[in-house]
């Protein structure tokens, strides 16, 4: 059974303030990560565990650092409307913990609710010969991102720290979300190819998060036993975000891009699917190199209705 694969990396945006804590570590709320995606001709419901990990140190003065760990536990599902249609639902809820040179601080709470929708252009099957099936989809969407997560940091307040910022669990902000993908296979084998870019709005702090862009290359095979199929899948993600703002003058050392490998398997066993994945740095370029991820994966429970 082809899987229709669909990864948005969740990486950080970086920003800046006055501070005696790391002035450049840190990243902004509601991010939306899609993984491998369950059969479109399902509703399905489940959750999933997000972890990441950044580490920043600064160069001018290598006794600032910081490590920042964000765990999100997410309801998500989707519900298909008709043939070409289906709505999707996230609900995050956010565990995360900063140690830095100023000591340890930790923040949890709902996050930013993202709804979306996916329409199919074209769906085809063709035979090659030599009992080979060329199967193709392309699709495209759009979707809302609201301000259901806190973001109650002061941007005009002069006290307002970094810690400050890291602690928010949202943007404050509704930004908006479009994305394609285009999958093709020939029997079990499958290449999918998928974009999607964020555009963010302003927040009643007058600050906004950049822009983001992610297009991803993903190959995965499909081993079949019975009602269980093994999809293991590899490929490249890459990620441009653009630069923040603060009542609309450029914020310093925010923006990024970074360019990851990515390594996964989806395992179905009728309608219960178990995912994992990881995505390692290839190469980046945060806070003019003084900020690396580290690490980024994700795994998930999922339940076709």
């Amino acid at each position: 059974m082809c899987k229709k694969l669909f990864i948005t990396i969740v990486l950080a945006v970086l920003f800046s303030l006055t501070s005696k804590a790391c002035p450049i570590c840190g990243c902004g709320g509601g991010n939306l990560y899609m993984g491998l995606m369950p059969d479109f001709k399902y509703h399905f419901v489940g959750f999933r565990y997000h972890y990441t990990q950044y580490h920043t140190q600064l160069i001018s003065d290598p006794s600032q650092f910081s490590t920042n760990y964000y765990n999100n536990i997410e309801f998500w599902g989707g519900m298909r409307v008709s043939n070409k249609l289906q709505l999707l639902a996230f609900v995050p809820y956010y565990i995360n913990k900063q140690i830095d040179d100023d000591g340890t601080a930790r923040t949890h709470g709902l996050g930013d609710i993202t709804v979306m929708g996916q329409y199919m252009v074209f769906k085809s099957s063709k035979h090659i010969g030599n009992r080979k099936t060329l199967n193709q989809q392309l699709w495209f969407g759009g979707g809302v991102k609201l301000p259901t997560g806190a973001f109650n940091a002061d941007m005009l307040d002069s006290n307002t720290t970094v810690a400050d910022i890291n602690a928010q669990i949202g943007t404050g902000s509704v930004d908006f979300l479009l994305n394609g993908m285009y999958t093709i296979s020939i029997r079990n084998f499958g290449v999918n190819v998928s974009a999607s870019y964020k555009i963010n709005t302003v927040n009643d702090e007058n600050y906004k998060f950049g822009n983001k862009f992610t297009s991803n290359v993903i190959g995965f095979y499909n081993v079949s036993a019975g009602q269980t199929t093994i999809t293991p899948n590899i490929g490249l993600g890459y990620e441009n975000v653009a630069t923040n703002t603060l009542q609309k003058n450029n914020v310093e050392f925010t923006g990024s891009q970074i360019m990851t490998a990515i390594a996964g398997v989806e395992m179905n066993f009728g309608k219960i699917s178990v995912g994992v994945n990881g995505q390692l740095p290839v190469a980046q370029n945060f806070a003019e190199g003084q900020t690396k991820m580290k690490f980024n994966g994700m795994m998930h429970v999922t339940y076709q209705l």
